[in-house]
């Protein structure tokens, strides 16, 4: 599987995913003003992904900000890791926020629980 490399810009984040080794990154801003155009790619990747995946697949998260259509897009690639998850596979979801960012905090923690999936939260 090859890699997905999106680099960030002022309105997106950097997407880091590489298939041969299991490490995914997301990290930076998300406030694009059409989401699911600039998510769908990433979707469609992770749906390929899932199909044959890494004995082992670390997602680091790491967001600034994101807005409301982007939360919607991240929760549903965050859906798809959990799908490849819950079929047994080894999935460690590292959610990480800046010092003292209680947004970001909450955020990662309402995503593990609306996607039923343990969430390593760590402030930075």
């Amino acid at each position: 599987m090859d890699q997905l490399v999106l680099e960030p810009k002022a309105k997106t984040p950097l997407i880091n995913f590489d298939g041969k080794s299991g490490f995914m990154e997301l990290k930076g801003m998300s406030c694009s003003e059409n989401s699911l155009e600039f998510y769908k790619p990433i979707l469609d990747w992770v749906e390929k992904y899932g199909k044959s995946p890494h004995g082992s697949t670390i997602v680091n998260i790491e967001f600034k900000y994101f807005n409301t259509s982007s939360a919607k897009c991240i929760l549903d690639v965050l859906e798809k890791f959990a799908n490849i998850y819950n079929m047994g596979n080894n999935v460690v979801f590292n959610w990480n926020y800046e010092n003292n960012d209680e947004e970001m905090l909450e955020a990662g923690e309402n995503f593990s629980e609306i996607l039923g999936i343990p969430f390593n939260i760590k402030e930075l």
